[in-house]
């Protein structure tokens, strides 16, 4: 079973009460119209402003500039864009999420095969949506970390049923986000391990700076509590399953 590093900032209180000190980290990992919520209002309610970004008019490359910062993919390499895999829409609280997204490739020794993400003003809280992720070549694991430091495990895949997305009936398409309000960084790098394995990343980018020391480093919850965190946030939903299509591309990174 997946590991989901899911947290919401209201719910702690209840769904974590008597649990460890702060560590001041936190990871997300799961459906997209939820976490993109529970996301935005954990910058909000820890002092910060969420800056969005939905990708748009890209091209195939290895360097893409944006307002307020830059995408490279981490070993210069040409990346493939998807345009499709990631449709724009607005989740329940009319923001945006999907966008175009960019190819990466885990044959390539990690963390090289990922993106890295520069940005003109430091930050401390960042998000992106990823597809196809956890659909072969198992296991496969995705990764993030701040300024080249300490590698964070976002969740591993053994099977496709351990891809969040998909057992919320939402496709093979999730939401990351990390915070790490210890400091603020610069960079952030994102990569998979699932040699083989098609996977894409951007959508719609989310980011800012929240308080340091503001957002505590989370157990992982089990379903149940998951399912509560969510409620907390006025969602309430199923988790249809649905039948797993597997994509099995092998885009060229010229």
């Amino acid at each position: 079973m997946a590991k989901y590093h899911l947290f919401a900032a209201s719910a702690l209180s209840i769904a974590f009460s008597g649990s460890s000190p702060a560590l001041a980290q936190a990871i997300q990992n799961g459906p997209i119209p939820t976490q993109t919520v529970i996301f935005d209002n954990t910058i909000t309610s820890n002092g910060g402003t969420v800056q969005l970004d939905t990708l748009s008019n890209l091209a195939n490359g290895n360097t893409w500039a944006r307002t307020g910062f830059t995408i490279t993919s981490t070993d210069g390499s040409n990346r493939f864009l998807d345009t499709g895999y990631l449709p724009v829409t607005t989740n329940a609280a009319g923001a945006a999420i999907g966008g175009e997204s960019i190819g990466i490739n885990p044959n390539s020794p990690f963390p090289s095969s990922g993106l890295t993400f520069t940005f003109a003003n430091p930050i401390n809280a960042f998000g992106l949506e990823i597809g196809d992720w956890a659909t072969c070549c198992f296991p496969s694991s995705l990764f993030i970390a701040f300024d080249g430091g300490a590698t964070r495990l976002v969740a591993t895949a053994n099977s496709g049923t351990d891809n969040p997305g998909f057992a919320a009936g939402n496709g093979y398409r999730n939401f990351v986000g990390a915070f790490d309000s210890s400091n603020t960084f610069s960079t952030v790098t994102f990569f998979g391990d699932g040699a083989g394995e098609y996977l894409v990343a951007g959508g719609t980018i989310r980011y800012g700076a929240v308080d340091i020391g503001s957002v505590p480093d989370t157990a992982v919850p089990e379903p149940s509590t998951w399912a509560m965190m969510l409620l907390g946030f006025g969602f309430v939903g199923g988790a249809m399953r649905t039948a797993k299509r597997k994509r099995n591309f092998s885009p060229s990174y010229a």
